[in-house]
């Protein structure tokens, strides 16, 4: 170890970006914080891209999103003399061009460069991102004043920027998920009119990484052959997904089972894979979780549990201009009748007005609502006209027996 890095950081990559499915980040990021005690700016540089979010890091390490901490740790990463530290700063915008000389950012690329050819995969990524995110224009101090005719730039652009390619193919190949990523968008998307689209080789990508062992692509194929209607191979690499800790593939696995889709239904192994998904915040394992307590469906009937998982669900997924209404029944419910949460009839016709679908116990405890004038102005008409169309429901049949209608045609109670 240490060929490239410290032994610290060289363990901490293997940990956080080469062995994911070890399930060891966050001893990866404490052997990066112990290193970074000691002066070691590569250490920040990483520690740095771990609090930046799934752009930079895979999501199920489970690491904290501190944006403005990652600047710092980024900014001490340059100062201490890290060359991909540099390199990062450069393409994140917080290093200053201003004072920092070309020379020097292109003795910090070939440094870089040096160990992607030595094999390292991830200085493989950083030197493909160089060339994928045009940072060598500024890393040559170029740009296109720099040739006399403009078809010169271009084939200067295609030149380089077509040159992530294979550093990607090789970061991907030595354990860098993220590599695929970004040559999936290459692939896609090419560069404006300097490199087309090649959607074709983009097909095998999330195959290969699927086969390779990363979670990340093996949740990523298993939708597309969900997609195309291979349940049963796409249910095996979620459950390959999960259990390398992907966020979400849970979710996967336990709804297969809740619906007993190509396997025994099963609701309470169902009900553990949903709180597996919990600590990632997944709504729909919340929402799931939460009707399977409400019902008693794979789990002990808890009205408490219920009411809290499906509350952060709801709000959780309507924060900003997002709308989602999936759990407003049960919500409206629980606060009809005081189960699991204090009665408020005001709460209760709140969520019941926002449900879009049909179904007779709602209409029952809104005509109550109104019939009854509960938390609201009483309106016996709309309360009657709610129960009626409630149809067969037991208690809107016994609460209709309450009202009358007069001879003028008015409803009254009895």
């Amino acid at each position: 170890m240490g060929n490239f890095f410290s032994d610290p950081v060289e363990q901490a990559l293997e940990y956080i970006y080469y062995n994911e499915r070890a399930g060891r980040g966050r001893e990866g990021v404490e052997l990066l914080g112990k290193a970074d005690l000691q002066g070691d700016g590569d250490a920040d540089c990483i520690l740095a891209r771990c609090l930046c979010g799934s752009e930079y890091v895979w999501s199920g390490h489970g690491f904290p999103v501190k944006k403005k901490e990652a600047t710092k740790m980024l900014r001490r990463s340059v100062e201490r003399g890290s060359q991909i530290g540099v390199l990062v700063a450069l393409h994140n915008g917080e290093l200053s061009l201003e004072q920092t000389p070309i020379s020097s950012l292109q003795d910090a690329f070939a440094i870089v460069l040096e160990k992607a050819e030595g094999g390292d995969a991830f200085c493989q990524y950083m030197i493909g991102n160089v060339y994928f995110e045009r940072d060598f224009l500024q890393i040559e101090g170029k740009n296109e004043d720099s040739f006399d005719i403009p078809v010169e730039y271009k084939d200067y652009l295609r030149e380089n920027i077509s040159k992530c390619e294979e550093w990607f193919q090789r970061a991907f190949e030595g354990g860098m998920h993220l590599a695929a990523n970004n040559l999936n968008r290459f692939y896609l998307q090419g560069d404006g009119d300097i490199i087309l689209p090649q959607p074709e080789k983009a097909q095998e990508l999330w195959k290969t990484g699927a086969e390779r062992g990363y979670p990340c692509h093996q949740y990523i194929y298993a939708q597309e052959l969900a997609k195309a209607g291979q349940k049963e191979e796409a249910f095996e690499w979620f459950k390959q997904a999960a259990e390398g800790g992907e966020p979400y593939a849970w979710y996967e696995v336990g709804r297969v089972y809740l619906e007993g889709d190509g396997v025994e239904q099963d609701a309470a192994y169902a009900c553990q894979c949903f709180e597996k998904e919990l600590p990632w915040r997944h709504v729909a394992s919340y929402n799931l979780l939460g009707k399977a307590y409400f019902e008693g469906d794979g789990v002990e009937q808890d009205y408490e549990k219920a009411f809290r998982l499906l509350q952060f669900a709801y709000e959780e997924s309507n924060k900003g201009n997002r709308k989602n209404n999936w759990g407003v029944y049960f919500l409206g419910k629980c606060y009809f009748e005081g189960w699991g949460t204090e009665q408020d009839y005001v709460k209760a016709r709140q969520f019941l007005e926002q449900m879009d679908w049909e179904y007779e116990d709602a209409y029952y405890m809104l005509g109550v609502i109104y019939a009854r004038g509960r938390g609201v102005q009483e309106d016996i008409k709309k309360g009657v006209t709610l129960l009626q169309k409630a149809g067969t429901h037991l208690g809107a049949q016994e609460e209709l027996l309450r009202y009358r209608k007069t001879l003028f045609g008015r409803w009254v109670r009895r």
